[in-house]
């Protein structure tokens, strides 16, 4: 089974950011290949990877809900294998699943319940798989996903960012999925904002495993829409992360 690590944190906090840079980090280490899983909503890891994407698996799950949507001839279970296997992108290093979202009205516990499995055999290919997950981690607290043996929890450098991260831990703390290591990582931050903020990451009950600076590298591939992949090893936030990847000894 691979080792999985999720990033989750609200809107804005830079889940994504952090996640294409612990890609980024694997990938030089050698440790590939890596099975990524967007399952943000607001889908935009493939940008931050440089990779394209075919389509998504809330557009599948809506097919075969759709009148006519299974061929004829084709089981749902069939189906649904066949169709996942087209949206996976595919790289030397990397392959990218985008869950999309959201989902449309009805129950989807079937098909989860089958996409469950599949990621299930998938992963096993892997040995490791990182997915960027929306705060309300809805695909976890479904099980699609596997147990998680490390969680990053995101804020921003705000009182009200390290609040939003307690409320995620509290919530990860209450799902049926399992979860190991949990720790928080503080995005634009500074020595002195992170030490204005000690009061209430301390009130998170979790452990803070590192900060990511404000990188004008970041800004300036994001301006752009450069893969932050891309970035140098000298970059500030390339640094960051490899020093949060040591300490969660990855």
């Amino acid at each position: 089974m691979p080792k999985h690590i999720a990033v989750a944190g609200k809107g804005g906090t830079g889940k994504t950011t952090l996640c294409a840079l612990i890609i980024k980090h694997l990938k030089e280490q050698g440790k590939t290949p890596i099975l990524a899983v967007d399952a943000d909503a607001n889908a935009n890891l493939n940008e931050a990877l440089g990779m394209e994407v075919e389509g998504t698996i809330a557009s599948i799950l809506d097919q075969t809900k759709a009148y006519g949507g299974v061929p004829q001839g084709m089981s749902k279970d069939m189906f649904i294998e066949y169709k996942l296997n087209a949206v996976l992108s595919e790289s030397e290093d990397v392959d990218l699943l985008v869950m999309g979202g959201p989902e449309g009205p009805g129950c989807y516990c079937y098909p989860n319940d089958l996409l469950k499995r599949y990621m299930e055999r998938l992963s096993g290919n892997y040995p490791y798989l990182v997915m960027d997950n929306e705060a309300g981690m809805e695909h976890l607290s479904r099980r699609v996903a596997q147990d998680v043996d490390i969680l990053f929890v995101v804020s921003d450098a705000t009182a009200r960012g390290v609040r939003s991260a307690a409320r995620i831990h509290q919530l990860v703390k209450g799902l049926k999925t399992k979860v190991g290591e949990i720790y928080l990582v503080i995005s634009r931050a500074s020595g002195e904002t992170v030490e204005a903020l000690a009061g209430e990451i301390e009130k998170t009950g979790l452990e803070l495993v590192g900060t990511i600076p404000l990188d004008e590298g970041v800004m300036e591939f994001d301006l752009v829409g450069r893969p932050l992949v891309e970035l140098p090893d000298d970059s500030p936030a390339v640094r960051a992360v490899g020093d949060i990847m040591a300490r969660a000894n990855v």
